[in-house]
Parts: C-alpha cells; sequence; structure tokens
C-alpha cells in the first residue's frame, strides 16, 4: 500500500489506504520449539510483539487474514507506513540538549526491553550491587574508544584518498 502519489513528503495529501502499509506475517523462527501460542493469527502475533515493545502504538497497527486465489491463508500485519515525526539535529543542540537528547536515546530501547520482560526477575537478578553498573560504564567507555578509532581510521582513509568525502 505505499504511495505513488507526487508529493510522498505529506501526509494529508494521501489516502488512509497510501498512509498504511501490510506486510506478510509468517510463523516465527522458534515457534516449532516453542509450542502453541495464544495467537489466531501470525498476524495477531506480530502486533501483540510490537504493542509489548513499543511505549505507543501506531494508529494503523493491525491484522488480517486473506484467501489468496489459490486457496491458501494468509496472515497480514498492518502498520504505519512511516512514523511522520522528526529527529532532533544533535549537531546543531546546546550541550544541555545534548546531554538530555543522550538521556532520551538510552531511556527509549531500555524502556521497550524492560516492557518485554519481567521487570521484577531483572531487579532480582541484578541484585543491589554495583556490579551491573559499572558493566555498563565500562562497555561505555571501551565502546567510546572504539568510536574515536573508527573514526581516525575514516579520516585517514580519506585523508590517503580510499575513501571520498564531501560535506553535508
Amino acid at each position: 500500500m505505499t504511495s505513488n502519489h507526487p508529493d510522498n513528503s505529506d501526509i494529508r495529501h494521501r489516502t488512509p489506504q497510501e498512509r498504511a502499509q501490510r506486510g506478510k506475517a509468517d510463523q516465527s523462527v522458534p515457534a516449532p520449539f516453542a509450542g502453541a501460542d495464544d495467537h489466531g493469527t501470525q498476524g495477531e502475533r506480530v502486533v501483540s510483539g510490537r504493542r509489548l515493545m513499543q511505549a505507543t502504538s501506531d494508529i494503523f497497527l493491525g491484522w488480517e487474514r486473506v484467501e489468496g486465489i489459490d486457496g491458501r491463508r494468509r496472515d497480514f500485519f498492518v502498520r504505519q507506513l512511516r512514523d511522520w515525526k522528526g529527529i532532533a539535529v544533535p549537531e546543531a543542540m546546546a550541550p544541555a540538549g545534548m546531554r538530555t537528547f543522550g538521556e532520551l536515546c538510552g531511556a527509549t530501547p531500555a524502556r521497550a526491553h524492560a516492557r518485554s520482560g519481567d521487570r521484577i526477575a531483572i531487579v532480582a537478578y541484578l541484585g543491589g550491587g554495583d556490579c551491573f553498573d559499572r558493566a555498563l560504564v565500562t562497555f561505555a567507555e571501551r565502546y567510546a574508544d572504539q568510536n574515536e578509532k573508527d573514526h581516525q581510521a575514516l579520516v585517514d582513509a580519506v585523508r590517503t584518498g580510499r575513501v571520498t568525502a564531501q560535506a553535508a
């Protein structure tokens, strides 16, 4: 249900069918090993998982079962074509804004992951010590070091001509 409308940037000019996208929902890879689930269709299973992982769901999220011309039933899920939301531009942020943006970038996936598991069990597993906290700090420091090395490798590649770059 993607659009061929000449003005793809403006959702106001799209029909409801052009604002949604349908995806085929096949059986999940671990399903044969996990046993039966409570979902009536594979599309419903996909939608349930998305609702579990997302703090807010998109307005078009749903599922359907369609019988093809070959007589076989196929499951689909429906979702927003795109979220139509903006993204912050970190390069234009003041330090305080960058800090808030970084906190949100960490908190958002953390919330999604926490929603997919038993929060009480996670807290009980981590315990009251600072071992996990220290492990996260170590990971973050090593990741930052690797990022700096990768950036330097890119700068060197541009300088020697192995890679071309241009200003945005």
